[in-house]
């Protein structure tokens, strides 16, 4: 599994989400909506695009089947993320 891109969107004031991912895979397919988000004691996690059903409980539309799958996407999106960011506050500070 090659992940050829990620792209990041910050959002602010909204909760703990911190911004939403696209990834695509070996520039051939793409999956949008995941969620950055800040989780207890400032840990960030990814979560991946769900939908919610008409009894309310939500269902996961997209995701890794295995753990090294969730692993590398979460480390990419992770890293994307910091990336963003970090230059974003050093144009701010500059």
């Amino acid at each position: 599994m090659d992940i050829s891109e990620v792209r990041i969107r910050p959002v602010k004031g909204a909760g703990r989400m911190r911004a939403f991912a696209s990834v695509v895979f070996g520039g051939q397919f793409v999956v949008h909506e995941l969620k950055v988000v800040e989780g207890t004691e400032g840990r960030m996690f990814v979560a991946f695009p769900s939908k919610r059903a008409a009894s309310g409980e939500y269902f996961d539309i997209a995701h890794p089947i295995t753990a090294d799958a969730r692993d590398r996407i979460q480390q990419a999106v992770l890293a994307a993320y910091r990336q963003q960011v970090g230059g974003m506050a050093a144009e701010q500070a500059g």
